[in-house]
């Protein structure tokens, strides 16, 4: 059996995980990412969390799951929103040096959504696609149990994506573009812009379950666009299976069977009964996990 090791590197934690060939988990730590102390800072936290669950084992390589934009292809990270100072950092090589084995760089979504197609929620299917909605959107696609780049690395870049032209515009994507209009951070900006509501998603989840009527409405109109985003993919990929995960899911009892009827409203009356939505099932070991499995 050979073992690889796996990272989470987000903006608040990061998580390094030994994990086996069937992508269970054998060890992992996790510490914060303190994003504040810049790249070089987190690297050397990064190497002696690596050696710190390695204990001497041999390791087939590492995987990487991290925040985008990034250079899949080169191991480049390319300053990420949540990573400030990570401008250009070479930082698979910089651990290929350190450690002498192979790594393997790819966006947080991408790992996840490859974890959940291997391991998790869509391991008996053969064409995945993986939703993830937090703080904002991204998405992966995964056939044959193989994750799909595309051409430039791009693949799989929901959150871009317009749902509602001429809409909110978020950070440097599109207006109206679907991680701008149906966000975790899109509904507490939406509650707050209506209605007054402060603290965020959670909070509108927290009053919807008490039957607050204007958290319920942002609920619907996030369950409106999601559907929208969804249902758009179909057409294009038609995969045989959505996962949906992220922040936002936390609260799926309120998403889910709302977002499986207002999809099949938006696709073709022939596709409609072959719609499957659930929801991810590996939580927050997913990225690593998945990071793991870019090891070849």
């Amino acid at each position: 059996m050979s073992l690889r090791i796996g990272i989470d590197l987000g903006g608040t934690n990061v998580r390094v995980g030994l994990i086996d060939d069937n992508g269970k988990i054998v060890e992992i730590i996790q510490e914060p990412t303190e994003a504040e102390q810049g790249p070089l800072y987190i690297i050397e936290k990064m190497k002696r969390m690596i050696e710190s669950v390695i204990q001497g084992k041999r390791i087939k390589g590492i995987g990487i799951g991290a925040p985008g934009p990034l250079d899949s292809k080169n191991g480049i990270i390319l300053s990420p929103p949540n990573l400030p100072g990570w401008d250009q950092i070479p930082l698979a090589k910089i651990l290929e040096e350190h450690f002498r084995v192979s790594v393997y760089l790819n966006n947080d979504a991408n790992v996840a959504g490859l974890a959940e197609a291997n391991a998790g929620s869509g391991a008996n299917c053969e064409s995945v696609y993986y939703v993830t909605v937090s703080t904002g959107i991204g998405g992966a696609l995964i056939i044959n149990k193989q994750l799909f780049n595309g051409a430039n690395g791009y693949a799989g870049e929901i959150g871009n994506m317009i749902v509602e032209p001429n809409g909110y515009k978020h950070n440097n994507l599109n207006s109206g573009s679907f991680e701008g209009i149906a966000s975790g951070t899109s509904i507490g900006r939406r509650a707050f812009e209506k209605f007054g509501i402060e603290g965020g998603a959670k909070q509108v989840f927290r009053l919807a379950e008490h039957r607050n009527a204007e958290a319920q409405l942002i609920i619907d109109e996030t369950v409106h666009f999601l559907a929208m985003g969804i249902a758009n993919i179909a057409h294009i990929v038609n995969p045989e299976l959505f996962i949906v995960g992220g922040g936002v899911m936390e609260s799926k009892q309120l998403i889910l069977t709302p977002l499986k009827d207002k999809v099949k409203e938006y696709v073709f009356p022939q596709l409609a009964s072959s719609i499957r939505i659930v929801p991810a099932a590996l939580g927050g070991h997913a990225g690593v996990i998945g990071a793991a499995m870019l090891v070849d």
